[in-house]
């Protein structure tokens, strides 16, 4: 069972939702790039998922329980103590992170018969006293990923931003953990992926989502989440 609820209040519009999941049978569960920074409290207590950039598969047990609260891409800025590329493919136990707000929030990180409401609970609090105490995250990086979901080349982007490519290069590092052009790949099939569920069918998701043809579209969907179009679809 998942399940995603709205974020509420105190999260400064940096968080896309709250989640809960609970595995009824032993399986691996595949998690795939969104750009997305998911603080997390598992069966071995909170740890912080960085943006991925390949598939991350995740074996699981029957009765797993898991409460994630997610940031936008490019939403968790300085929450965690550092910038977002240093967490690329991590999964980090929060207590390794530092911020001290965690520490009597988390004090209960290995109480795995703690309730989800409680966890949820704790967690928002430690979330909400980082987004207090520490700079906003960067203004421009919703226009940053908007432009790049577009199409447009890493140069158009930085010319219509006014950055040079550098600079967008270090402010796409320090946001969502992928430079531009790593971060283009993952929103486009971000993109694709959400036409796919809708029953779109996979030659317009090709054309709609900025790939060259379905054959394109194909090989990125195969590199991003190691399977087929077909399968993440199901």
């Amino acid at each position: 069972m998942y399940e995603e609820r709205p974020p509420g209040d105190g999260f400064d519009g940096r968080v896309t939702c709250v989640w809960r999941q609970v595995s009824d049978a032993d399986s691996t569960r595949l998690v795939v790039p969104d750009g997305c920074v998911d603080l997390i409290w598992g069966p071995s207590g909170a740890f912080v998922a960085g943006p991925d950039t390949g598939p991350m598969p995740v074996r699981v047990r029957a009765g797993d329980a898991f409460t994630g609260i997610r940031f936008k891409p490019g939403g968790v800025g300085d929450v965690f103590g550092v910038p977002a590329h240093a967490l690329r493919d991590q999964r980090v136990p929060v207590a390794d992170l530092g911020f001290s707000v965690s520490d009597e929030e988390f004090s209960v990180g290995r109480d795995v018969a703690m309730s989800g409401g409680r966890r949820l609970a704790s967690m928002r609090a430690a979330v909400v006293a980082r987004l207090r105490a520490t700079a906003p995250a960067d203004a421009a990086a919703p226009a940053i990923a908007e432009a790049l979901r577009t199409g447009r080349s890493v140069g158009e982007v930085a010319w219509a931003l006014g950055f040079s490519e550098r600079q967008l290069l270090r402010r796409s590092l320090a946001s969502f953990g992928y430079g531009p052009k790593v971060l283009q790949r993952v929103v486009r099939f971000q993109r694709a992926l959400k036409l796919a569920r809708a029953g779109v069918a996979p030659v317009e998701v090709a054309v709609v989502s900025g790939y060259a043809d379905q054959a394109h579209l194909a090989n990125e969907v195969k590199r991003l989440s190691g399977v087929t179009l077909a399968e993440l679809r199901r």
